[in-house]
């Protein structure tokens, strides 16, 4: 399994237009081969902030992903609103493990 922790920032005159284009990406990543979890959210502390968490199958499956028509489109939307600071942190996992809170 793969789990990749990214960031990126839009400038404030983007903000309208990615949250408009955001559910989109969100809907059409979910049904990728591969994907078991892709979550991507606005920061409430710092607009402008979006915080991108995934879980894939494989290296293979995230591979695929980056070279889908609608990642292109968005890389694309991205860079003309000005996108910043982008941060991306793949890991990979053995599996899942048995963990309880005492909360």
């Amino acid at each position: 399994m793969i789990v990749v922790l990214a960031s990126f920032r839009l400038p404030q005159v983007a903000l309208a237009r990615g949250r408009t284009l955001i559910p989109a990406v969100i809907a059409a990543t979910r049904t990728e081969d591969g994907c078991h979890l892709y979550h991507m959210g606005e920061d409430v502390l710092e607009p402008g902030l979006f915080r991108v968490s995934e879980l894939w199958e494989s290296t293979a499956h995230l591979t695929a992903h980056f070279t889908t028509p609608h990642m292109a489109a968005w890389n694309h939307a991205r860079a003309e609103m000005g996108m910043t600071e982008r941060q991306l942190r793949v890991f990979g996992i053995e599996g899942e493990i048995a963990f309880q809170s005492k909360r």
